[in-house]
């Protein structure tokens, strides 16, 4: 399990057996809150199974959704990293197996691991490009146009062949609305228009993207030049 995390794979055996005896292991329930929003608990943590679900609510009682985390993802370094209250609440989408260090074996595994100090590095730029696109996304595409480049993301985590994709289980209207800041109707209509044209369909709780160059066509043709 430990070896299906990626900050890991520069390890060798060696070293990956003598990091995991660092770590407490923990079992969490579907629903069950890991981490709350403002928190100051400073641990970070692995997912070995299940899936983790980071998100907030705004003031008016909206929920935003930032992402789910499947088995082999990590959160909770910002607050390892500068000490400040955690940024969002962590819940266990589904019953999932963590493994948690606090924030100074975090840092020792850092100083100690150039590969590990490394992949963290990656993970944190690909954190800061994956929102400022969603920034750009939020700031400048309408709705629909939103919905389109969420599909699209979710379709390359989950190709299939060379142009369609299954995104299985699919996140539920509601789930995706909150992804997108948008509301469950709209989500409802952009679904039925999208089947109309042949570029999707729901198959029970699996949602088919029947075209996935057509679907990048979407998004690119409203993003521009932004990748």
């Amino acid at each position: 399990m430990f070896s299906d995390i990626k900050e890991f794979h520069g390890l060798s055996s060696v070293n990956l057996g003598i990091v995991i005896q660092s770590f407490h292991q923990q079992h969490s329930a579907a629903g069950e809150e890991i981490v709350r929003y403002q928190d100051h608990n400073n641990s970070v943590f692995f997912v070995l199974k299940g899936m983790i679900r980071v998100h907030y609510y705004a003031l008016s009682g909206d929920e935003v959704i930032l992402c789910d985390l499947p088995a082999g993802e990590m959160f909770g370094e910002l607050t390892a990293i500068d000490g400040l209250p955690r940024s969002a609440t962590a819940i266990a989408k589904t019953d999932s197996l963590l493994a948690s260090i606090p924030d100074k074996t975090f840092w020792e595994l850092i100083h100690t691991y150039p590969a590990f100090c490394n992949a963290i590095l990656r993970r944190l730029t690909g954190q800061v490009r994956r929102l400022t696109e969603r920034v750009f996304d939020f700031s400048t595409l309408a709705v629909r146009n939103r919905i389109h480049a969420e599909l699209w993301r979710l379709a390359r985590e989950r190709m299939v062949s060379l142009n369609t994709a299954i995104i299985s289980p699919a996140p539920l209207h509601a789930e995706l609305a909150c992804f997108v800041s948008a509301h469950r109707e709209a989500v409802s209509r952009e679904f039925a228009s999208l089947a109309k044209i042949n570029l999707i369909e729901q198959r029970g709780r699996n949602l088919h993207i029947l075209d996935v160059a057509k679907l990048a066509k979407l998004v690119k043709e409203v993003q521009g030049s932004l990748d």
